[in-house]
């Protein structure tokens, strides 16, 4: 597969698909593929569901991958760097010997749990240059590893400056008033943004790989938009990580940014995260109020295993629109969830993807609101 080939695999589908209703539509790709190959018809791809390790950091290579084959996991994504390192991916030790990295590699694969994506969320634009360089240099490990063991996706943070060339912590601007605030998000852009990322993009070219941007506060890329931006400007080695917990807080519709991303074959992740909304105090001080703790009465809103938050026909709906879209990575659970163990909240995730999944995979469409609206869900995110 050449370069224009490997970056491109959701973008026909995903144009064609765009505008199909959403569980209903699902099923129809089977009408839209019959042109293809051999003119046979092909059912929705089976979207493989899988898990982000950090949860189970505390435990070996080896009693992890038995804890994830119990648990019925399709597919992994390791932690290999930055905030979300994890000790089962020694990544300069498998740098340093090729074949210790496809042994480690052939471990996953011997259990039917490929690995798909490897990630390091870090700031490699830390206004602090020593904390920068560390991070740019566990990113680029990173990419290499991947490079090495043809996994094709490496996710990560886009990074967030400082506000001039003086600061000394990072400077999340989000609003271009009063001015000194639209001239540091300018400088941030051109002088430090821009000019990382189309760097760091021709080095993941380089080894065959594409970056995955979690969309994702207090980073310069938080939302779409953002995302796009970034991916203008440094070329299409850069896409999405679609975690939809941080959309979902901004109002997005997930649907909605499912077709608008994959439209034009910018989704290289997703993230499984669900997030729940306390509607009193949503109505009393807006989004912007993260819960700072469980115990905290006052906030808005907080992260949770996935039905916790949105109820399981919106989550059908996700995977529909993933599968319209013609994506092809996996659908990895990433737990933060305050109230419930990792095990617990992976465990819990995964019942109800795999259980959508499944009905979509039967053509069972979805029965309630979505369907009664021509596909088009009218629910609202603090429900």
């Amino acid at each position: 597969m050449n370069r224009r080939e490997f970056l491109g695999t959701s973008l026909t589908a995903g144009a064609a698909l765009a505008s199909a209703p959403l569980a209903q539509g699902a099923m129809e790709m089977r009408e839209s593929q019959k042109g293809s190959g051999n003119g046979a018809q092909r059912s929705p791809r089976k979207l493989p569901i899988g898990v982000f390790n950090p949860p189970f950091r505390a435990l070996s290579l080896d009693d992890m991958l038995d804890k994830l084959s119990s648990l019925g996991v399709e597919a992994v994504e390791i932690g290999a760097g930055g905030y979300t390192a994890t000790p089962q991916c020694p990544v300069p030790e498998l740098l340093a010997d090729p074949a210790k990295a496809r042994a480690w590699k052939k471990k996953f694969d011997d259990r039917g749990i490929p690995i798909m994506t490897i990630s390091c969320h870090a700031n490699a634009l830390h206004p602090d240059p020593a904390t920068a360089a560390a991070f740019t240099k566990q990113f680029r490990e990173a990419i290499q590893l991947a490079g090495m063991l043809e996994v094709p996706t490496v996710v990560g943070f886009s990074g967030c400056p400082g506000g001039s060339p003086t600061d000394v912590v990072p400077n999340w601007i989000t609003y271009n008033w009063p001015p000194d605030h639209a001239k540091a998000l300018a400088w941030q852009w051109k002088e430090r943004v821009i000019p990382y990322w189309q760097d760091t993009a021709k080095f993941a070219r380089e080894h065959h790989v594409r970056i995955a941007i979690e969309m994702h506060p207090n980073f310069v890329v938080y939302n779409p938009r953002t995302m796009l931006r970034l991916r203008e400007a440094a070329g299409e080695e850069i896409g999405a990580n679609c975690d939809l917990s941080h959309l979902f807080w901004q109002q997005c519709d997930a649907v909605e940014v499912i077709r608008l991303l994959g439209k034009q074959g910018a989704i290289y992740h997703a993230h499984m995260k669900d997030t729940a909304f306390f509607r009193e105090n949503v109505a009393r001080f807006g989004v912007l109020n993260f819960d700072a703790s469980p115990e905290d009465r006052e906030g808005s809103e907080f992260f949770r295993a996935v039905g916790y938050g949105h109820g399981a026909s919106v989550w059908k709906d996700i995977i529909a629109a993933y599968m319209e879209v013609g994506y092809d990575g996996m659908l990895s659970v990433e737990h933060e969830d305050p109230l419930l163990s990792g095990e617990v909240g992976v465990t819990r995730s995964l019942a109800v993807l795999k259980n959508v999944r499944d009905e979509l995979m039967a053509n069972q469409p979805n029965p309630g609101e979505a369907a009664a609206n021509g596909g088009r869900s009218k629910r609202k995110v603090t429900a």
